[in-house]
């Protein structure tokens, strides 16, 4: 397996720069997913706050807003743990290459939630990382020094 680690240079090589990308965007949610775990977010309603402060200011749909007036607000802290924990899963998992497409899809889709819980001066950050999201999707970035060359050389899907 771990021949097969170092192999994924030889053959995909040409994808080292979506290893950059994909060490960088799981670092990225990972450093996120603990800091919320460190700090008192999880137990102060903060989720629930950046919600109500900036419903006026973002552009969303009708029935995301519901969903954040109605459901994420009253329940706050099961959002803000379930957040933690994809954040969490997002970073280890992409660190490692491993279901590497999945995970950058649900990064897009936490990205996204976050464009619309957030001011301004931060939807160019989280669109950047809605953009390399789908790119790391896209491609596969898994594939190279990752563990998803392993079992793509075993099983082809879309998965890995």
């Amino acid at each position: 397996m771990i021949f097969a680690f170092f192999e994924s240079v030889k053959y995909v090589g040409h994808m080292l720069p979506m290893v950059v990308l994909r060490i960088y965007l799981g670092w990225w949610f990972l450093a996120a997913g603990m800091a919320k775990n460190e700090g008192d977010y999880l137990f102060q309603p903060k989720l629930a706050a950046a919600i109500t402060e900036n419903m006026p200011l973002v552009n969303a749909p009708d029935w995301y807003r519901q969903i954040l007036d109605g459901v994420i607000v009253p329940h706050w802290q099961i959002f803000a743990y379930s957040l933690m924990y994809f954040e969490f899963l997002i970073g280890v998992l992409l660190l490692i290459g491993f279901l590497a497409r999945p995970m950058a899809l649900l990064a897009a889709i936490v990205a996204w939630s976050y464009l619309f819980m957030t001011g301004p001066e931060q939807w160019p950050l989280y669109r950047m990382v809605i953009t390399i999201s789908v790119v790391l999707a896209w491609v596969g970035a898994g594939r190279c020094l990752g563990l998803d060359y392993f079992f793509y050389k075993r099983h082809r899907g879309l998965l890995w």
